[in-house]
Order: structure tokens, then sequence, then C-alpha cells
């Protein structure tokens, strides 16, 4: 039996959407609790966020060469080898942040230690990423494709929820803040068994493994899908939006910790409840709203930006805490639209046999956006609200760029023909029944 959304055989598809959220889980799990790690280090909160930006570099660089790879060597082991970079990050975070906590090394130290440990996920855990949304688009209709790649945002989604939620959970007496960085670890394991165990060795078809054709627009070459007008629009939206998200998350917890005058441990609770709300409105947007109102990735490009450029307004004049809680979920909410809003529209916005190049461009889009995020901290402590403000302004531009970009209104699916959809939903389903 087939998913709802595509002819992925459904315990694959369940497996597939549990990689990807075991992978948000963590990452936004650390995401909550790095800013009372970076405080009882000693590491200066711009300094914290920037632990990041070497992975994310190796993440964007990496993404398109895991992207060629899994056409090559199947979907499977790039999924296996991404949770195995992730598993030995995360535990060897651990193990930095304990030596942290007892104060065995000066705070410098500690801080690339930790850099270099988190740099291993940019590296190897990135080879998931693009294999998870090829697997799905390619085996996906293009007008079911929205839906699709929804549900899967929305595992992320619904590890933004479970992460924060569980972060607080696995701070233990004797391990303290190290305690989330070693349970996501095991999390990781546990998943790269099931994926071993479970899901489906189904390789690339022999003609997907001939060379790549080249695309309208770009070089023969990978760098040209950079550079193909087809792509190039959802790739600059995508860029600014997950920019915009990731600076909000990161500069989140040190508003929270500083209006509410806590020391950092305290104020993790907060923080935690500030992020899962956020993550549900996430959810609401994927999940229901999508589905509900049948939005098209134009429609979804449009909202996206629009009620995040409120949700960050409400966020940068908010007075106290549950004034930013509500501007944190309603611009989540934005994101929410607009995170699977670029990735569909790029996705039939290419042939079949592009699928999985656009998923590492994609990829490496959602990574090298880190790399900002200790400039938008710095604004934080330089004033406050600033980090927020240009949020705002960021994303009324995009508004304006999705209404008049070509690439960008003409995002929405072709028609299909009634008997042409028909016999490929027929051919997809032979496909999935015989993996």
């Amino acid at each position: 039996m087939s998913s709802p959304t595509s002819a992925i055989p459904r315990r694959s598809f369940a497996i597939i959407f549990a990689v990807s959220a075991a992978t948000a889980m963590g990452n936004t799990g650390l995401i909550s609790v790095l800013p009372a790690i970076g405080r009882s280090v000693g590491i200066p909160d711009f300094m914290v966020s920037g632990i990041f930006s070497l992975s994310a570099l190796l993440w964007a660089s990496s993404s398109p060469y895991w992207a060629r790879s899994s056409d090559r060597h199947g979907r499977k082991p790039l999924m296996m080898l991404g949770l195995a970079g992730f598993m030995v990050s995360m535990a060897l975070c651990g193990l930095v942040v304990s030596a942290g906590l007892a104060h065995l090394w000066p705070p410098m130290v500690i801080f690339g230690l930790f850099l270099l440990a988190r740099s291993l996920f940019g590296l190897f855990g990135a080879a998931s990423n693009p294999a998870t949304q090829a697997y799905v688009a390619e085996r996906t209709p293009p007008e079911g494709r929205t839906q699709a790649m929804a549900s899967l945002a929305g595992a992320f989604g619904l590890g933004t929820v479970i992460g924060p939620f569980l972060a607080p959970l696995f701070v233990y007496p004797v391990i303290g803040l190290a305690g989330p960085l070693y349970s996501f670890s095991l999390i990781a394991l546990v998943m790269l068994f099931v994926v071993w165990r479970y899901l489906p060795d189904q390789r690339v078809a022999p003609e997907a493994q001939r060379p790549r054709k080249p695309v309208v627009g770009g070089a023969a070459k990978e760098k040209g899908m950079w550079r193909d007008p087809r792509i190039t629009p959802f790739l600059i939206y995508g860029f600014i939006v997950a920019t915009c998200q990731t600076a909000q998350a990161q500069s989140l917890g040190f508003l929270i910790i500083d209006k509410l005058h806590m020391s950092p441990a305290q104020a993790q609770y907060f923080i935690a409840i500030a992020m899962m709300f956020g993550a549900v409105a996430g959810l609401l947007a994927q999940w229901g709203l999508i589905r509900m109102f049948e939005m098209t990735p134009r429609q979804l490009l449009r909202w996206g930006v629009g009620v995040a450029a409120l949700g960050n307004l409400i966020v940068a004049l908010s007075p106290g805490y549950y004034g930013v809680v509500a501007g944190y979920a309603v611009s989540a909410l934005g994101f929410g639209f607009a995170r699977p809003g670029f990735t569909a529209g790029a996705s039939i916005a290419v042939g079949i046999d592009e699928q999985a190049r656009v998923a590492g461009a994609i990829a490496a889009v959602n990574g090298i956006n880190v790399i900002f995020a200790p400039a938008f901290v710095l604004l934080y402590e330089r004033y406050g609200p600033l980090p927020f403000l240009l949020n705002t302004a960021l994303m009324a531009g995009l508004l304006v760029y999705a209404f008049r970009n070509t690439a960008l209104k003409n995002a929405d699916p072709k028609p299909v023909p009634r008997e042409a959809a028909t016999m490929a939903t027929l051919e997809k389903s032979d496909e999935g029944g015989a993996a």
C-alpha cells in the first residue's frame, strides 16, 4: 500500500519521514540548549551561533556531491551515511560539552573542539537530505509533489516540536546540558539500524546512472544548476528564507534569557516552550492548512514570507515573553508555508532525471545560510529588536520578489490530462509494489 501523497509504500515513507524527523529533532534540540551551554561554559554569544558556521559551509559544499552519489549508489546507502555522520558528530559534541562544563579546558579551546565535532555533521550528515528528497520526488507525479514535499517538510516540523521538548528532559543530573547531545546520538543509532534493516534497497535504474543532461540556461556540469534560470529564483528565495529562519531561531534563546532575567539553565524550559509553539505552528501549515486549502507553490511562496514578516515584527515590538512566543509562532507558520513552496516549486520546474541535483542544490541552500547567524546575534547584542526588524524587511522584499519574478509566478504544476494522470499513477504504483 502506498502513502497518500505518492506511490511509495507506507512503511518506506514512514522510515524516510523518521530519518528526517530524527535529524531535525537533534538539530533543533541542540539549537535550544546552545545558548545555555555557551553562557555556562563562557563562550561569547555570537561565537555560540558560529559553532554551526563551519558545519554549514561543509554541508553546502558537500550536498551536491552526495546528491550525485545517491544517483550512482542508491538512496538508502546515502541515508545511512548521513545518519552515521549525525550520530558520531552528536556524540563528540556531547564529550566536548562535558569537558567544557567541567572546565577542563579554556572556553576558546572548547569552542574550537565543538566547531570541529559539529563539522562532521556538515561533511557527512549532509548525505541523507538530498537522498530522502530525491527518493520522494522521483516517485511522485508533479500534481502530487507539493503535498508530498509538504509531508516530508512536516518531518522537519515534527522534529522541531519534539527536539526542544525532549532536550530539557535529557538534562540529566550528572552530565547536565551534555545529556541531550548523547541522547540524540543514541536516537540516530536506532534510526540507522531501522534504515539498514527495514528500508528496501531500491537502486536507481541503469539509465539514471548515465552522465546528466545539460540543463537549460546552464553548463553541462553540476555548476550549471546554480545558473539555471528555472531554478535560480527558487534558490535565491530559499536562501533568504532559510537565513532569516535560522537567524531568528538562534537569536531567540538569548532574547528569552535576557527578557526573563534568569540563569541559562532556568530559562531553558521557557526557551523550549517558545520553540515548541513555533514548531506546532509550522506543522499546522505543512500538515493542515496546505492540504486543507490545496495550496499551490505560488500561493505558498507569497503567503509564507508575508506571514513570516508579520511574525518577526511582533517579536521585535514585544515587551515581554508571551509576545515573543506569539510572534515566533506566527513567523514559524509563515516559514512552514515558504519552505515547501520553494522546494516543490524547484522540483516541479525540472524533469525527473534532475531531481537529485535539485535536491542537492536545495540542501546546500538550507545548509549554508547558517554562516550568517553570528552576524544576526551581533546585531542582537547591539540592539535587541534589530535582527527581527531586519528579518521583517527581508521577508517584505521577498514578497515583492514572489509577485514580480517570472519563475516564481509560474511555479504551479501544469494541468495533466485525466487519462495521462491515471496511467502515471498506475505505473508509479507498480514500481512501488515491486519494491
